[in-house]
């Protein structure tokens, strides 16, 4: 017969719930009885019951992960992070990547999740709506949307774009080009209105002609940034929504024969680890994406076992990484 908790409470000398409740390591149990109950444990052979625990908890301790966004490359670089943070909560990580915004919600809360992190939500998804009618605790990274307010890790472009364009400006650029996100993104407004205001405050206006919009993916990088070099006054510089639109901007210059940053000077967003590789060295804005992970996590598991009042919104502030994309214009 397969070993059970009450085998381990009665080898330990403790009740039943005292043993759940050691082997989750509630700080509530004293640290000589946990020692006894797992030495109990290990002499058995026991192994506890995810389903026994979830029928009496009433939580599964699984999170999902809701990356709808399956091209922007973005989001691998979290998911490791996230992973640890929520493990170390004795919770487990289950990545969700539905695409149609009215089933998702229903999937989601049919899994038995004990909550989700919103990671590629839109400004009008209805999907917060859902899952706060349901009851579903959830919260927003990178990304917010306006119809529900939640707890919310996000990045504060402010700062990274102001350095940037000090840096781009001092090295004589005047005509400046955009490939920025989805404008149904808070990330793709946010950090729209921040560069649009750094180069407003230093009597700069972005050309409408320079400026496109698309997806966060190299394809979409590759094909406005062809466009951008083909204008009769192109841009001297190509400031780019994430750091995959700017790996596409690059591939575009490769293409069309314009060198870089001679000819065509390109910044990202996000320092993503291959941004730094001597085959690429894109200047770009940075932030510390993996503590903003974590944090969601963190958020996440407050949320489901403390049920604060107040929403904790909380900002990473962005700088200015300058590599070999960034030069100064030449002089015909």
């Amino acid at each position: 017969m397969a070993v059970t908790s009450r085998d381990v409470a009665r080898l330990a000398g403790v009740s039943q719930p005292t043993v759940s409740r050691a082997l989750r390591d509630d700080p509530r149990v004293s640290e000589e009885t946990k020692k006894r109950v797992r030495d109990a444990a290990v002499l058995l052979g026991y192994v506890p019951s995810e389903a026994g625990r979830a029928l009496s908890s009433g939580r599964t301790r699984r999170i999902g992960l809701l990356v709808t966004d399956l091209d922007n490359q973005f989001y691998s670089h979290i998911i490791a992070p996230l992973h640890r943070e929520l493990e170390a909560h004795g919770y487990q990580l289950v990545l969700h990547t539905e695409t149609t915004d009215e089933s998702v919600a229903e999937r989601l809360i049919a899994n038995g999740l004990d909550g989700v992190i919103l990671a590629t939500t839109t400004v009008e998804s209805v999907v917060p709506l859902r899952l706060r009618d349901r009851g579903l605790p959830f919260v927003y990274f990178n990304r917010t949307a306006a119809l529900v307010d939640a707890d919310a890790t996000v990045v504060a472009p402010a700062s990274g774009f102001q350095d940037a364009v000090d840096r781009a400006l001092a090295l004589g650029h005047r005509r400046i080009g955009a490939v920025l996100g989805p404008q149904n993104t808070s990330t793709g407004r946010s950090r729209e209105r921040a560069l649009r205001a750094a180069l407003a405050d230093r009597g700069i206006a972005l050309d409408a002609a320079c400026v496109r919009h698309g997806p966060f993916d190299t394809a979409a990088g590759d094909a406005a940034t062809t466009e951008l070099l083909t204008l009769d006054d192109a841009p001297t510089l190509i400031f780019c929504g994430n750091d995959v639109v700017a790996y596409g901007a690059l591939n575009a210059a490769r293409r069309a024969g314009v060198p870089v940053p001679d000819g065509i000077s390109i910044v990202g967003f996000d320092d993503l680890p291959p941004a730094s590789w001597p085959l690429i060295e894109l200047s770009t804005i940075a932030y510390d994406y993996v503590r903003m992970a974590r944090e969601a996590g963190r958020l996440m598991v407050r949320r489901i076992e403390d049920q604060p009042e107040e929403y904790a919104h909380v900002e990473f502030a962005t700088t200015f990484v300058e590599r070999r994309t960034l030069a100064a214009v030449r002089r015909s």
